[in-house]
C-alpha cells in the first residue's frame, strides 16, 4: 500500500490534486484510516492515474472523465465527442481573432451604392431545430445557419437545373403576413427569407422553385468580418441610420443581411425625401 505522499510522487499528482480527485469519484483510495483519514494507494491505481492526467490533460472536464472512468465502453466516443467539441471551439476562436484583426487594422465604413434589378430564387429559412451552443450567439448562431443552409439548398437547386448563380445570397426579414407581423413583434423573432440571384432563362427553374423578381434600389451597406452576432447587428444598424444623405430617407424597414464567405454586409434601401413629402410613404 502507498501512503499519499508516495503516490503523489510516483504519479506526479500533487497531494491537494488526488484529494480533489477523491471528493469527484476519479481517484478514490484503495482504503482510509478512519481514526487518522489517511489515505492508502494500491500500485494498480498508478494505470488509473495515468488515464485520468491524460483525459484531464486533454481538456475533459470532471464529469466526463468520471463517465469516461465508470463507463469504459464508451471511453473512446466521449473522448471524439469531446475533440469535436475542442475543434468547433478553436474554430470560433481563430474566426474571432481574425475579426478583430480586421476591426482593428481597418474601421469598417458605410457605403453608397446600387444593388442591381435581378431575377432571384427565393424560400423561407426553416426555424433552427435546436437551441444555440455556448460557441453561438443567443439568437444569431442558429438563426445564420439555417439562413447559410437555405442559401446554399437553392443555390444548389438552381445549378441542378440549368441555372447560373449570380452573386451571394442574401437574407431579408419577411413581413407580408399577420402572422410574420406578430413573430417580428415576439420573442420567437422575425422569420427570414433568403433569395439567390440567378442569371439566365429561369423558365425551367421557376417549374421547381419560387422564382420572383427583385427591383433595382440605392442603398447604404456596411460590411463587418467574421459570423454575425447582436452586437455586430446593433454596430451596423447604427452606423446606417446615423449616417446622412442629403435628399433621401434611409429605410430601416428594409434590411438584408448580404452573406460573404468571410462575414455578413448590412444594407439598407435609400428612398428620395420626395417620395415620403409628397405621399407619406415611398414609391
Amino acid at each position: 500500500m502507498l501512503s499519499i505522499k508516495d503516490f503523489s510522487e510516483m504519479c506526479r499528482l500533487s497531494p491537494q490534486t488526488l484529494r480533489f480527485y477523491h471528493a469527484e469519484g476519479l481517484l478514490v483510495p484503495a482504503e482510509v484510516d478512519e481514526r487518522t483519514g489517511y489515505r492508502g494507494y494500491e500500485f494498480a491505481q498508478i494505470e488509473t492515474a495515468m488515464t485520468v492526467m491524460a483525459l484531464r490533460g486533454a481538456g475533459m472536464s470532471v464529469k466526463l472523465v468520471r463517465r469516461a472512468l465508470d463507463e469504459p465502453a464508451s471511453a473512446a466516443d466521449l473522448l471524439r465527442e469531446h475533440t469535436e467539441e475542442l475543434r468547433l471551439k478553436r474554430a470560433a476562436e481563430d474566426d474571432a481573432i481574425a475579426t478583430a484583426r480586421e476591426l482593428l487594422t481597418a474601421r469598417p465604413t458605410v457605403r453608397r451604392g446600387t444593388a442591381p434589378g435581378r431575377a432571384v430564387v427565393t424560400a423561407v429559412a426553416p426555424d433552427p431545430e435546436s437551441p444555440p451552443t455556448e460557441l453561438e450567439d443567443d439568437v444569431w448562431g442558429p438563426t445564420m445557419t439555417s439562413v447559410a443552409a437555405t442559401a446554399r439548398g437553392l443555390a444548389a437547386l438552381v445549378e441542378e437545373h440549368g441555372g447560373r448563380v449570380a452573386g451571394p445570397a442574401w437574407a431579408s426579414m419577411t413581413l407580408e403576413t399577420e402572422e410574420q407581423l406578430h413573430r417580428y413583434h415576439s420573442a420567437e423573432g422575425p422569420v427570414w427569407r433568403v433569395d439567390v440571384p440567378v442569371a439566365g432563362d429561369t423558365a425551367a427553374l421557376a417549374e421547381h422553385a419560387e422564382v420572383r423578381a427583385f427591383e433595382s434600389r440605392e442603398e447604404l451597406s456596411v460590411f463587418l468580418p467574421g459570423a454575425q452576432s447582436m452586437a455586430k447587428y446593433g454596430t451596423a444598424l447604427s452606423m446606417l441610420a446615423s449616417h446622412r444623405v442629403e435628399g433621401m430617407i434611409i429605410d430601416m424597414s428594409a434590411i438584408r443581411l448580404v452573406l460573404h464567405d468571410d462575414g455578413v454586409e448590412t444594407a439598407v434601401r435609400l428612398a428620395p425625401l420626395a417620395d415620403y413629402l409628397e405621399e407619406g410613404v415611398p414609391a
